[in-house]
């Protein structure tokens, strides 16, 4: 498990109660077009690669990280290039809003760190 600290802990949205030690990614407005199933997965590796280990047992987290890794790499041709180019989309919207150097080199990396468009993957 990485360090909780690699992620922001933000304030969770209003009608949710966040958990002292848990890693989450901040909310990405509707109108920047990213695909929500982009979203659901990067919230979802952020939680369970940068939550305490008190709050996420690191074995299931890694499993459970391995799997989308082994999704993730099924992407290919147009559905691989609108991931780069939401992912893209993403880092210039965190610089734009001061997030972290931490946040903007997870998505910068997220694919290589996934093992997407490595030899031998799609």
């Amino acid at each position: 498990m990485s360090d909780a600290d690699e992620y922001d802990e933000v304030e969770p949205a209003e009608d949710c109660e966040g958990a002292e030690g848990a890693a989450v990614f901040p909310l990405i407005p509707d109108e920047l077009g990213v695909d929500p199933l982009l979203l659901a997965v990067l919230h979802t590796v952020v939680f369970l690669d940068g939550s305490e280990a008190d709050l996420v047992h690191p074995a299931a987290a890694g499993e459970a990280l391995e799997y989308l890794a082994t999704y993730l790499q099924r992407l290919s041709g147009p559905r691989l290039a609108r991931v780069r180019e939401d992912l893209e989309a993403l880092a210039a919207y965190g610089r734009q809003h001061g997030w972290s150097k931490q946040q903007t080199r997870f998505l910068k990396d997220f694919l290589a760190d996934y093992g997407v468009g490595e030899e031998g993957t799609s």
